[in-house]
């Protein structure tokens, strides 16, 4: 039996080798030889996070210049989207360094990489892409992310949360709302009789984020929902709260 890989081990040649299968169908003069070998070396003494980077940016030089083109080959080969409540390494971890080629090249095209991200999303996380997008674009993104909350699809509901959140793990934190955190609220307000568990546990760990940054106005809002009869959102409250009371 093969040896599993471990996740820092994953982003390495066999995910290069992978990409390429996936990639040279959409893109038939991808250099596969050439990336790999870069991935292969490059890779070497780097952590998990910096190996996605790398990853990213092997793919920025090996693909079209044209981020048009390059995001659409990637798009091309994301698959059917993913029916369960799974996180971000489980089925489709591959995709890790396709949203990190969003959130590294695609700033300057808005409208198309909010689209990117909406289909990343729906596969693996959306939620560390869409940050520097949050910084640059705040107003297009709470409005995007306002009707994503609002989404029949469950990942776009919990990426309204999870990319919103100030102090999201293994990303740096988002402070554009931090003083004034109720345009935020407004979304979290969408979202706080969900059905969903994937959804309910990212709104109960973006509150407990807020209680951190900026206390008084989300202690405030949790004892307000504490009056709600709705299961969804007693739960989201108990999850809020399990480490810093109101």
């Amino acid at each position: 039996m093969a040896e599993r890989l471990n996740i820092t081990e994953q982003f390495g040649k066999s995910l290069a080798l992978l990409l390429s299968e996936k990639i040279r169908p959409a893109c038939p003069d991808f250099d596969t030889f050439s990336f790999v070998q870069a991935v292969e070396e490059g890779v070497v003494g780097k952590t998990y996070t910096q190996r996605v980077v790398f990853i990213a940016e092997q793919l920025f030089e090996h693909l079209p210049e044209d981020y048009a083109e390059a995001i659409g080959i990637l798009l091309a080969i994301l698959g059917e989207e993913n029916p369960s409540e799974t996180g971000m390494f489980t089925h489709y971890w591959w995709i890790m360094p396709i949203g990190k080629f969003v959130e590294l090249f695609g700033l300057d095209d808005y409208k198309l990489s909010i689209k990117a991200i909406e289909e990343i999303t729906k596969r693996n996380t959306g939620e560390y892409a869409i940050r520097p997008f949050i910084r640059h674009y705040p107003d297009l993104c709470l409005k995007q992310m306002n009707n994503w909350a609002q989404s029949d699809n469950f990942h776009l509901r919990r990426l309204a949360s999870e990319g919103l959140r100030p102090k999201l793990p293994w990303s740096t934190r988002l402070d554009t709302f931090n003083d004034n955190p109720e345009p935020v609220f407004e979304i979290l307000e969408l979202l706080k009789e969900d059905e969903i568990m994937f959804v309910k546990k990212s709104v109960g760990n973006h509150l407990t984020d807020w209680l951190k940054v900026n206390y008084d106005p989300t202690a405030k809002l949790l004892r307000k929902w504490q009056k709600s009869d709705n299961e969804h959102t007693k739960w989201i409250v108990k999850r809020a709260t399990r480490k810093i009371s109101i």
